[in-house]
Protein backbone atom coordinates (compact mmCIF):
# COMPACT_ATOMS: atom_id res chain seq x y z
CA UNK A 1 0.00 0.00 0.00
CA UNK A 2 1.21 3.72 -0.77
CA UNK A 3 2.50 5.15 2.46
CA UNK A 4 0.98 8.28 1.42
CA UNK A 5 -2.65 6.96 1.83
CA UNK A 6 -3.85 7.82 4.94
CA UNK A 7 -6.26 6.04 7.46
CA UNK A 8 -9.67 7.27 7.25
CA UNK A 9 -12.01 5.28 8.98
CA UNK A 10 -12.98 5.76 12.33
CA UNK A 11 -12.14 9.11 13.10
CA UNK A 12 -14.29 12.09 14.52
CA UNK A 13 -15.01 13.89 12.76
CA UNK A 14 -15.26 12.03 9.44
CA UNK A 15 -12.98 11.91 7.17
CA UNK A 16 -13.59 14.91 4.74
CA UNK A 17 -14.87 15.12 0.85
CA UNK A 18 -11.02 16.46 0.13
CA UNK A 19 -9.34 13.94 2.54
CA UNK A 20 -11.13 11.09 0.30
CA UNK A 21 -10.47 12.15 -2.94
CA UNK A 22 -6.61 12.59 -1.99
CA UNK A 23 -6.29 9.06 -0.96
CA UNK A 24 -8.37 8.09 -4.11
CA UNK A 25 -5.83 10.08 -6.42
CA UNK A 26 -2.82 8.67 -4.58
CA UNK A 27 -4.30 5.11 -5.28
CA UNK A 28 -4.83 5.51 -8.79
CA UNK A 29 -1.45 7.25 -9.10
CA UNK A 30 0.27 4.27 -7.35
CA UNK A 31 -1.17 1.72 -9.52
CA UNK A 32 -1.28 3.52 -12.78
CA UNK A 33 2.35 4.32 -12.57
CA UNK A 34 1.54 7.95 -13.19
CA UNK A 35 1.93 11.18 -11.29
CA UNK A 36 0.72 13.20 -13.87
CA UNK A 37 -1.57 11.53 -17.07
CA UNK A 38 -0.63 12.57 -20.61
CA UNK A 39 -3.51 14.42 -22.50
CA UNK A 40 -4.12 11.04 -23.99
CA UNK A 41 -4.62 9.18 -20.83
CA UNK A 42 -6.42 12.28 -18.66
CA UNK A 43 -10.10 11.05 -18.94
CA UNK A 44 -9.76 7.82 -18.42
CA UNK A 45 -7.30 8.52 -15.11
CA UNK A 46 -9.95 11.12 -14.20
CA UNK A 47 -13.08 8.63 -14.30
CA UNK A 48 -10.66 5.63 -12.12
CA UNK A 49 -9.97 8.90 -9.17
CA UNK A 50 -13.59 9.39 -9.41
CA UNK A 51 -14.39 6.20 -9.22
CA UNK A 52 -12.78 4.86 -6.24
CA UNK A 53 -13.67 8.33 -4.60
CA UNK A 54 -17.29 6.88 -4.87
CA UNK A 55 -16.33 3.50 -3.57
CA UNK A 56 -14.08 4.59 -0.95
CA UNK A 57 -17.30 7.06 0.23
CA UNK A 58 -19.77 4.49 0.31
CA UNK A 59 -17.83 1.88 2.19
CA UNK A 60 -16.42 5.11 4.86
CA UNK A 61 -20.42 5.24 5.35
CA UNK A 62 -21.38 1.54 5.27
CA UNK A 63 -18.80 0.54 8.03
CA UNK A 64 -19.97 -0.13 11.58
CA UNK A 65 -17.81 -0.14 14.80
CA UNK A 66 -18.12 -0.11 18.18
CA UNK A 67 -14.93 1.16 18.85
CA UNK A 68 -14.30 5.12 20.17
CA UNK A 69 -13.83 7.04 17.29
CA UNK A 70 -10.09 8.11 17.13
CA UNK A 71 -8.75 11.83 17.77
CA UNK A 72 -6.97 13.05 14.14
CA UNK A 73 -4.66 14.82 16.47
CA UNK A 74 -3.11 12.17 18.85
CA UNK A 75 -2.77 9.60 15.92
CA UNK A 76 -0.81 12.45 14.19
CA UNK A 77 1.59 12.89 16.91
CA UNK A 78 1.68 9.23 17.57
CA UNK A 79 2.99 8.86 13.60
CA UNK A 80 5.26 11.79 14.10
CA UNK A 81 6.52 9.96 17.15
CA UNK A 82 6.88 6.72 15.08
CA UNK A 83 8.54 8.53 12.36
CA UNK A 84 11.40 10.32 14.59
CA UNK A 85 12.30 6.74 16.47
CA UNK A 86 12.63 5.48 12.99
CA UNK A 87 14.36 7.74 11.19
CA UNK A 88 16.42 9.41 14.11
CA UNK A 89 16.75 6.56 16.91
CA UNK A 90 19.79 8.29 18.47
CA UNK A 91 17.36 11.51 19.25
CA UNK A 92 14.88 9.75 20.91
CA UNK A 93 17.52 8.70 23.72
CA UNK A 94 17.68 10.35 27.09
CA UNK A 95 20.81 11.74 27.47
CA UNK A 96 22.81 11.26 31.21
Amino acid sequence: MCRNIKRLYPFEPPATEEEIRAAALQYVRKISGFARPSQANQAAFDAAVAEVQAASEALLQALKTNAVPLNRETEASRARARSQQRFNPGLTATKE
